[in-house]
């Protein structure tokens, strides 16, 4: 069974993943080809006899009878049998772990936050990257979850934070080197996206300095944020008390602890605890809590598709509702394996048990995350008598290694394209299709993803467009792709559709 397993909703039982690679029949890969599903892309090839070419499961090309296709192990067997790939899907470069045109929509969001001042505004990008309009929009959309536009705007904002940091230039003068035409639009954008404004950001650097205070954006719903930190009563690494929310994180790999004050329009960031060997603490502590609040969201942005498409009821009364990111990448990741297969309580026991044996206790009482380097030392029959499953413990000491010994570079991950991430997650022993859009969404933060499958979702859709019945996968998807960039957003609010409003 799949359900849903998250901080903002009630239901809490998560997937139960699939055995890694099954025998697939000709019926299921057929079924898997017309629906185009890229889960299934490298796990078999399809021949197309009446064309004479072999495609990617999720090759959008018009789709054959059953009749006058063939399914293959590998491109070789493809050609063995006189077929030729198909020049829309590109197979050989997928199978190669190669993908031109995703390497050429890299490429230019690389020079793109290497250089923004040389674009002049998004036409430029879209110049740049050769394709027609439409198909431009279509690729940034579909490996950056972004337009654009949105893109260009990041990354002057993301060159600005870095100057901030580095340099004691005036604002305009870092204003004029990301590419913004006036310092009114400088702020704007940047407090946006941060919560500070550029003079304060850049005091985030200042050795003296124990906390700075973000901006919240109007009307956020703190209620759903509480809702969220407080799914785990018991829990051993954050606790909330009235408007003082108290966490234990890492930065820059070292245990520290942070103090957050809550209120309506801002939020009071302090650093509660805190080894002297970091560097710029404040700046590691602001990105975290950015995280939290989702501040990057474009919950706006959402909020118009919905009314557009004519779905007021899926954002009413939380036009401002965002995904609060987890404290780390590799947080988000440990959380998605304990949860498979098992009830939310019983998740929550176990990632504390790991905590416990794993991380670091704070004179707070808290306990620091582990680092993947401590999870990695482990033998998975330390995991046992905490009621880890066999299978469990070996997923999250495994997946510890791969990043400990540098061979799951999460890092690379978050700042690079979605469909990198994507891929490079799928291949991780552990993590099916719905723990790794969970991941995206949740720890990375990337704007559409959906955990197809997941009963709040499917349930949340039936609801809001009166379905007789929940929508399977492939009905999930269609009805999902109107919602496309804002994805992620969307399964945040079908997730509380039908959950009462928190206080």
């Amino acid at each position: 069974m799949v359900a849903s397993f998250h901080r903002f909703g009630a239901v809490d039982t998560v997937e139960s993943p699939p055995s890694r690679f099954p025998r697939l029949s000709p019926a299921r890969m057929y079924e898997r080809f017309v629906a185009s599903d890229s889960t299934y892309n490298g796990r078999f090839f399809t021949g197309v006899l009446t064309t004479g070419i072999y495609c990617l499961p999720s090759c959008s090309a018009r789709k054959p009878k059953p009749e006058n296709v063939r399914f293959f192990p590998s491109c070789e067997a493809a050609r063995a049998a006189g077929l030729r790939p198909c020049k829309k899907c590109h197979p050989d470069d997928f199978a190669r772990g190669a993908d031109a045109v995703l390497e050429s929509v890299e490429t230019v969001v690389n020079e793109l936050r290497a250089e923004p001042a040389r674009f002049a505004d998004a036409r430029a990008v879209v110049r740049r990257l050769g394709f027609g309009t439409t198909r431009s929009f279509e690729l940034f959309r579909q490996h950056f979850h972004s337009t654009p536009a949105d893109l260009l705007t990041r990354a002057r904002v993301a060159l600005a934070a870095r100057r901030l940091l580095e340099t004691d230039a005036p604002l305009l003068e870092i204003a004029g080197e990301a590419g913004f035409e006036s310092a009114s639009v400088f702020h704007e954008q940047f407090r946006r996206i941060h919560g500070l404004t550029p003079a304060a950001y850049r005091a985030l650097r200042e050795p003296s300095r124990t906390g700075f205070e973000l901006q919240l954006p109007a009307g956020y719903l703190l209620g759903y944020l509480r809702r969220a930190l407080t799914r785990d009563v018991h829990s051993v690494n954050e606790r909330l008390d009235g408007d003082l929310y108290t966490t234990a994180v890492r930065l820059e790999d070292q245990p520290a602890v942070l103090r957050l004050t809550l209120h309506a329009e801002r939020v009071t960031v302090e650093l509660a605890e805190i080894a002297s060997s970091i560097a710029m603490p404040l700046v590691a502590a602001h990105r975290i809590v950015s995280g939290l609040f989702g501040l990057e969201e474009d919950a706006a942005a959402f909020a118009r598709l919905a009314r557009k498409l004519g779905l007021t009821r899926l954002v009413a009364g939380r036009e401002q509702l965002r995904i609060s990111r987890t404290h780390s990448i590799y947080d988000g990741l440990l959380w998605s394996i304990i949860g498979q297969q098992i009830n939310f309580p019983f998740a929550c026991l176990l990632k504390r048990r790991l905590f416990e044996l794993t991380g670091t206790r704070m004179q707070s009482r808290l306990i620091a995350p582990p680092r993947p380097a401590d999870v990695a030392r482990l033998d998975a029959r330390e995991l046992i008598p905490l009621q880890f499953s066999r299978q469990k413990a070996d997923y999250v000491i495994s997946v510890s290694r791969l990043i400990a010994d540098g061979k799951l570079d999460l890092e690379a991950l978050r700042t690079g394209s979605a469909t990198r991430a994507e891929r490079t997650l799928l291949a991780v022993r552990g993590l099916g299709p719905w723990s790794v859009n969970y991941i995206m969404m949740r720890a990375f933060g990337f704007a559409d993803c959906v955990p197809y499958g997941d009963t709040g979702v499917t349930s949340g859709l039936q609801s809001l467009l009166k379905l007789e019945k929940r929508p399977d996968l492939d009905a999930t998807r269609r009805l999902m792709t109107v919602f496309s960039p804002h994805r992620s957003l969307a399964t945040a609010h079908l997730w509380q559709l039908n959950q009462p409003i928190p206080v």
